[in-house]
């Protein structure tokens, strides 16, 4: 695509999109990334750079552990007797098909297609690749730790915690194919052993990754519906492959949907009301800040950031509403106008860090951004929630959406 962005085209038709990882490769005149893609794709990046390129900030893709300790307690058979090991033996013969272990087959289109992308486009696209790879081997990492931990424990559960880290690693891997199009490949060993890692109890580690199991479908699939609509827009062939990778996504959601289920001391107690909440407001929030800092590359393929945001929100929003016992009230247009003020708020903040000021007056001027950020944020959290979930698990079923 040439350098000067494409017109903006909105999606019209979000309500017909309904719900239905690594092994580095041998690369020929290529760089190898440590972190973000901050460097020009064409060439070796700097030391500069890649120092750069590992500063986290809290929107970045993160690296999880949790107490496996704990896992090992909550899902003993004989500690537990709230385990659905028919459920769980269910899925896992759902993870033992594999649907897609012969989708990710790449073909001449990829590099024919980076080769003629340019500009700034170009960079956002990198970054995008390389953000959606990073967040990939994160949950590679994880699942294999479980799956490697709970074998003892809890076979069957421990299997499909393995059988999860090898499609993050298959989609992690794809990702990194496709910034060898563009001459680069993250160093995902260097990631490995580089990135702090996040502790999250048990029961965090399942509200977060459910959300991001969820939302990763929506985002997927619109995508793909979208581009199959505007094929115009159809700057890379990764797009192509959104429909199939996306079930991978929602297969894992119901798999934490189940865990949950099984733990209804997560879902049924006013506490539980309160995390739940917090952690979509936290996916929400980090979504919607980190697009609207790369509109550029939405508009590349024919979005509108915030319209797409907020669909794969509201929508998100409604399959949660499924299992957690209080979601917010996202479709409340007060929600997105504080959306919005906070991608205001944020912009100050980012205009603060790349300012030529010395730390300290950054530090100083960042107070009165951070204390509205988080006055927004409270706010929103403080909104009149939606009382949602099942707290009767002897007849509730999870619906698959495909």
């Amino acid at each position: 695509m040439a350098a000067e962005m494409a017109l903006v085209k909105p999606i019209s038709k979000f309500s017909n999109v309904t719900s239905g990882k690594p092994r580095m490769g041998a690369y020929s005149k290529m760089s190898i990334v440590r972190m973000s893609a901050s460097a020009t794709p064409t060439t070796k990046p700097s030391k500069k750079a890649n120092k750069n390129a590992i500063k986290e900030t809290l929107l970045t893709p993160r690296f999880y552990t949790t107490d496996f300790d704990e896992m090992e307690t909550l899902f003993n058979t004989e500690i537990n007797k709230n385990l659905n090991q028919s459920e769980f033996e269910a899925l896992l013969q759902e993870f033992k098909t594999d649907y897609n272990q012969t989708h990710f087959v790449r073909n001449k289109e990829f590099k024919e297609a980076a080769d003629k992308m340019e500009g700034p486009l170009r960079q956002i696209f990198v970054e995008f690749l390389e953000r959606s790879c990073t967040a990939e081997f994160s949950g590679f990492l994880l699942y294999k730790e479980l799956g490697r931990r709970l074998k003892k424990t809890n076979p069957v559960v421990a299997e499909i915690f393995s059988l999860m880290s090898r499609d993050e690693a298959r989609h992690a891997g794809f990702l990194n194919k496709g910034l060898s199009d563009f001459n680069l490949a993250l160093d995902l060993g260097f990631l490995t052993k580089a990135r702090k890692y996040t502790f999250f109890k048990p029961k965090f580690i399942f509200y977060a990754t459910y959300l991001s199991e969820k939302i990763g479908y929506w985002r997927y699939i619109t995508i793909y519906r979208h581009l199959k609509e505007n094929p115009e827009y159809q700057c890379y062939p990764i797009f192509k492959y959104f429909e199939n990778w996306c079930q991978d996504e929602n297969r894992h959601g119901d798999f934490f949907s189940a865990l949950m289920k099984a733990q209804p001391q997560f879902l049924n107690d006013w506490k539980a009301k309160l995390w739940s909440r917090f952690f979509c407001l936290s996916v929400y929030v980090t979504m919607y800040l980190n697009d609207c800092q790369r509109t550029a590359f939405y508009e590349g393929i024919g979005l509108n950031t915030k319209e797409f945001d907020m669909h794969v929100i509201i929508e998100t929003n409604r399959t949660t509403a499924r299992i957690f016992p209080a979601v917010l009230d996202v479709e409340n247009p007060e929600f997105k106008r504080r959306l919005d003020r906070m991608v205001e708020i944020n912009e100050k903040l980012l205009a603060v860090g790349e300012s030529d000021d010395i730390p300290f007056v950054k530090n100083l001027k960042r107070i009165p951004h951070i204390a509205a950020l988080a006055s927004e944020l409270l706010a929103t959290y403080l909104m009149p929630p939606i009382e949602s979930g099942s707290v009767d698990f002897a007849e509730f079923e999870p619906q698959l959406v495909y």
